[in-house]
């Protein structure tokens, strides 16, 4: 088995190959030092991992408790950054594993929305309503509930969603049947499901998502600044909880008249096999009460009942699920394969 101080060297060696060289020679001088690696050794074992407890040294130094790390990280020296590196986590360890243990590395990435868009208008033409309340259920923070505010490029067609959005998104189509590109209905609610989902209004939590960020990163960081301003002009009504318990009330909120519209993107594979089906069971219980739809893109194989064409789990892109349940004639079948997190998109779906 690898040592921790074997893979932050592996890590290191990932990082100065196209990835953060900074990040990697923090990483290499952990790797090096002895009581670094105590310091880590006495972490929980799935709070070990090199990017999280980078993460949290980076938080430290972007909350103003690691000043020496932070002015490294900020003129980009990564020698100096490699001896604060050091310092911070065996001077601070304590806080260092406070925020490991409550904290996971967050990805904020708006491609999901190039997904959703057509998606959740498809179960909305389909259902015949005027107006959708979004229920997202462990997405990126507050992003999968702005669809009609970022603006999103198909190939080289025209934007939808808003064109003048701070939050610019292309996504490359594949196939020959065109993503559909009209307009979403009304949003009359905006509503985030999970039992830790990130509040952009808080700044405890904003800056974890920002630590998660490489520091020499600036044009994904520039590009997440973008991000959080526009989840936090319009953030979501958050209801927290494990989603078996708390999805009736959440989808509660949607006003009635509007079409509850569950999203779930790469989030049920962090559920075992029974969890997944616990949810689906969830859904249908909750569309007794009123039609609901499900829109996923999930991993082939994960999403419980939504068909895999054939293609094999594992095997590189995910599957666009649409659900209607609910009403006389409930159907859960694929729109359209994506790779690349929603990056590239094949529509299946006819007309």
């Amino acid at each position: 088995m690898r040592t921790l101080a074997e893979a932050y060297r592996r890590f290191a060696e990932q990082q100065a190959d196209g990835g953060s060289p900074l990040s990697g020679r923090v990483a290499a001088a952990l790797s090096g030092s002895e009581a670094a690696m105590r310091a880590v050794g006495a972490l929980p074992a799935r709070r070990r991992q090199p990017a999280v407890v980078l993460a949290a040294l980076h938080d430290l130094a972007l909350g103003g408790t690691a000043p020496a790390l932070a002015a490294a990280l900020a003129e980009g020296d990564g020698d100096a950054a490699a001896r604060a590196g050091v310092d911070a986590l065996v001077g601070m360890a304590g806080a260092v594993a406070a925020l490991v243990a409550r904290r996971l590395p967050q990805t904020v990435d708006t491609a999901r929305c190039a997904v959703l868009h057509p998606a959740v208008a498809e179960a909305a033409r389909r259902l015949g309503a005027a107006s959708v309340g979004l229920v997202d259920v462990g997405g990126a923070p507050g992003l999968n509930l702005q669809l009609d505010r970022v603006a999103i490029r198909y190939g080289d067609g025209p934007a939808v969603g808003d064109p003048s959005s701070a939050v610019q998104i292309a996504a490359t189509v594949v196939g020959d049947r065109p993503v559909p590109t009209g307009p979403l209905p009304h949003l009359v609610a905006r509503i985030a499901v999970g039992p830790h989902p990130v509040d952009v209004t808080d700044p405890d939590d904003v800056r974890w998502l920002r630590a998660c960020v490489p520091p020499d990163h600036a044009e994904r960081a520039a590009r997440l600044a973008a991000e959080l301003a526009l989840a936090a002009s319009a953030p979501p009504v958050i209801v927290r909880g494990e989603v078996d318990d708390v999805l009736p009330e959440a989808v509660a909120r949607v006003p009635a008249g509007a079409l509850p519209v569950v999203t779930t993107t790469w989030a049920l594979s962090a559920l075992p096999r029974e969890g997944r089906q616990r949810f689906l069971r969830r859904l249908e219980e909750v569309a007794a009460e009123r039609p609901v739809a499900w829109v996923s893109a999930e991993g082939v194989g994960v999403a419980p009942s939504v068909p895999t064409l054939g293609d094999r789990p594992a095997s590189g892109h995910s599957i666009v699920g649409l659900a209607l349940l609910g009403g006389p004639a409930p159907r859960i079948e694929v729109l359209g394969r994506c790779w690349s997190r929603g990056r590239l998109l094949s529509w299946l779906a006819g007309s």
